[in-house]
């Protein structure tokens, strides 16, 4: 089969009701052992993995996903499986069987291959939060860092915008579809579709949701060699993007803030927990990112341990 023949099988199957990424892994595996031949929707195949019910809905399902298909192409859209040689090894190495099966891509896939750091932070972030998300997306991309982040308004917004008027390269994971993307008003000035690129892992027309969102944070913890967590309070998506950051044994650089506020009561807790700290240079006044350029260029097991920061002279808390 073409990788264009297995991404669209794949989509077919993901578009079923009730087919989720376990049973289509599990079909995936299964043609796998016969060598990759005949489709991925062959009775054979999808016999112990879907029920009657999801079989039967499939006829349906692949109509859908052929007008979404010649959408697809109209838009530029490539379909990346994870059987495709241009899926980032680094999300299958991260996230292990989690990882999704496809990848529906707009823009540079040269950028899925280069050493990233994602973004996570509150919709309603602090001015000053928002300023340490703009100075620290502004400085890694100058050294030629990749910027992954969710393309929400605040935090992520403002990282991805300081990544292009740097100069350089960003990656919006998207909590939809690929067709419902649009360009928005916020960095349209800034955009260049020759240094960006915007992935979706879901079905192509689907709308935003909660548990597409917490499945998004994921793919942005897997797709980086780092994160940074701006501000992020005691609930919600941005702390539990840094515990699962945490939890994939991924570096995670938490702003540190003084006083405690309550919209950095997550930073706190995860500070706690593992996270490294990232402050302030009195001698630039903006963020010190040695510690995470350190971390990108070392071994996995010769990186600082929790807590530790590398010095660029006397430092402070980002928020004072």
């Amino acid at each position: 089969m073409s990788a264009h023949a297995v991404a669209f099988d794949l989509m077919t199957l993901l578009d079923a009701p009730g087919v989720g990424p376990s049973r289509v892994k599990k079909v995936l595996k299964r043609w796998q052992l016969v060598r990759e031949t005949g489709s991925l929707l062959d009775d054979s195949l999808l016999r112990d993995a879907l029920t009657a019910s999801q079989v039967a809905a499939l006829p349906a399902s692949r109509e859908r996903m052929k007008r979404h298909w010649e959408e697809l192409a109209k838009k530029n859209v490539q379909a990346l499986s994870i059987l495709d040689p241009a899926y980032p090894d680094a999300l299958k190495q991260t996230l292990g069987d989690d990882a999704p099966v496809l990848l529906l891509c707009i823009g540079n896939l040269e950028l899925l291959q280069k050493t990233s750091v994602g973004f996570c932070g509150s919709r309603e972030a602090t001015e000053k939060g928002m300023a340490t998300a703009r100075d620290s997306a502004d400085l890694l991309a100058r050294e030629g860092i990749n910027i992954v982040s969710g393309f929400a308004a605040g935090v992520d917004m403002n990282a991805h915008r300081a990544a292009l008027a740097a100069g350089g390269t960003t990656t919006v994971v998207l909590a939809e579809g690929i067709l419902r993307f649009r360009v928005k008003k916020e960095i349209r000035e800034q955009w260049d579709e020759g240094r960006t690129l915007v992935v979706s892992e879901f079905g192509p027309n689907l709308p935003w949701s909660v548990n597409h969102a917490m499945q998004r944070n994921r793919t942005i913890c897997g797709l980086s060699r780092a994160m940074i967590l701006i501000e992020a309070r005691a609930t919600g998506g941005s702390i539990q993007a840094g515990r699962d950051c945490l939890k994939l044994g991924l570096p995670l650089f938490a702003a540190v803030y003084e006083g405690r506020p309550e919209s950095a009561t997550g930073n706190e807790e995860l500070l706690q927990q593992g996270a490294r700290r990232l402050m302030k240079s009195r001698a630039t006044n903006r963020p010190n990112i040695q510690p995470i350029l350190e971390v990108l260029r070392s071994a996995p097991r010769e990186c600082p341990k929790p807590g530790e920061t590398a010095s660029q002279g006397p430092q402070m808390p980002l928020l004072g």
